[in-house]
């Protein structure tokens, strides 16, 4: 019985893996590179780019969940997490066209009730 010579390595397969391994090392950047709450924003007509950094952004996700600059809160503890922020300060909501109405209502009653005047709803902008 002879023995076969070892010439050469299939690459095939190692090329499929790196493949499969760069499409998902690359999908996965993309979501992490961008920092931000997946909200699907409603759009607006007169919507304007957000400019100043200096304010609380409060979004409502789609499942219900409160977030007070990405740090999420429970319903009842908003009054509580608004008694930290100057009444001065840019409030900007960021709602989920999905989320329930009445999450909505509520934070605007209770950001009226605190006082806050300085109020802004981020939408997309129609194209």
């Amino acid at each position: 019985m002879q023995i076969k010579k070892f010439d050469s390595i299939n690459v095939v397969p190692f090329i499929d893996i790196m493949l499969v391994l760069l499409v998902i090392v690359l999908t996965t950047a993309t979501f992490v590179a961008k920092g931000i709450i997946p909200v699907d924003l409603p759009n607006a007509k007169t919507a304007t780019a957000q400019t100043d950094k200096k304010n609380l952004t409060i979004t409502i996700k789609q499942n219900g969940d409160i977030l007070f600059d990405k740090v999420k809160i429970l319903e009842k503890d908003i009054k509580k997490e608004l008694a930290k922020y100057e009444l001065k300060i840019p409030v900007h909501i960021n709602c989920d066209k999905e989320a329930k109405f009445d999450l909505f209502v509520s934070l605007l009653d209770t950001l009226e009730e605190k006082e806050f005047r300085n109020l802004g709803i981020i939408t997309k902008k129609n194209k």
